[in-house]
């Protein structure tokens, strides 16, 4: 967008019971923005359009989506639904504020991308915003790899790149939740994106008018055998975990699972001066750290405390 829209009235489309949508409603309330939760469904295009002109919001937070229960296997049995959403929704919504000149930040994925003879594993080669999805071993990152080219087109988008979302609790989205559940684990560095660093990131971004592509994640890779190390170390010291290959893992999952490292240059170049990203190894540790403080408030001393589907020993 030409210049920035001062950011004054929210509407979040996934903010109801979304994760990523709920924790962006307590941001921008805390930043003194009027927010409102959307009622409508993404898909259904005349009553968004209704919702957008009843509200009028000066930026739209789009946090919808399928991924699936429990995971983004369910998409390979659910195309219809997952295209409904995942492709037709987010177009609508992005077409529609277009249309009205509303800023739209939409969070997506960059699990769109792997590993390969341009950018190979560990030579911290990642691949940038301009280059070309290469991933398509799930449906649901075929959705998104649909998605991206088609959402570039609209200069009131702002399309986040995220990976592998972060938190400091215990939520079931969250990366480091997930994987501590698993009875095995792949040990790969990828790129992944500490939400309580980025979210308020992203706002910055919005109120800035930032449009067009950005690999949201924070520089650097981190594996998930350090992700779990971390956990052990803060969260539940008696935990251990197994790793296998990509090839056994493949043998349990109905789709395959995305491994990248995303460049942040161009993220950082953009990222308004006020705004502190670490790198990911600092950004998980001090994520943990904050879960460890977090959980002994809500529930009592660790790990004693923690709940019996994340204590595997």
């Amino acid at each position: 967008m030409s210049s920035a829209t001062p950011l004054t009235k929210a509407l979040i489309f996934g903010g109801k019971t979304g994760w990523i949508g709920g924790k962006m409603a307590v941001l921008l309330k805390e930043s003194n923005v009027e927010v409102v939760l959307a009622e409508s469904r993404i898909q259904n295009r005349d009553d968004v359009a209704k919702e957008l002109d009843a509200v009028k919001p000066s930026h739209v937070f789009m946090a919808a989506g399928i991924t699936g229960r429990p995971n983004i296997d369910w998409c390979e049995d659910h195309k219809p639904e997952t295209i409904r959403t995942n492709v037709i929704g987010t177009l609508n919504l992005a077409d529609l504020c277009h249309d009205r000149n509303i800023h739209c930040t939409v969070y997506a994925t960059g699990c769109i991308f792997k590993y390969d003879d341009a950018h190979p594993l560990g030579s911290g080669i990642g691949f940038t915003e301009e280059d070309i999805p290469n991933f398509d071993e799930s449906f649901y990152s075929q959705t998104k790899g649909y998605m991206e080219p088609m959402l570039k087109c609209y200069p009131n988008c702002m399309i986040l790149r995220v990976r592998m979302p972060i938190s400091d609790d215990l939520s079931h989205r969250n990366f480091i939740t997930k994987i501590a559940k698993y009875e095995r684990v792949v040990n790969i560095p990828n790129s992944m994106t500490v939400l309580y660093e980025m979210l308020p990131a992203s706002l910055a971004m919005a109120k800035k008018g930032l449009t067009g592509v950005y690999n949201f994640c924070n520089p650097g890779v981190i594996s998930h055998n350090e992700c779990l190390d971390l956990y052990t170390k803060y969260i539940d010291p008696t935990y251990s975990y197994k790793n296998f290959s990509l090839e056994d893992q493949a043998k349990v999952l109905k789709a395959g699972r995305s491994n990248n490292e995303l460049d942040s240059t161009k993220l950082m170049r953009d990222m308004p001066d006020d705004i502190k990203i670490n790198d990911i190894k600092m950004a998980v540790e001090l994520c943990m750290q904050r879960m460890q403080k977090n959980l002994t408030e809500e529930m009592g001393p660790l790990p004693d405390s923690l709940p019996k589907e994340v204590r595997k020993n």
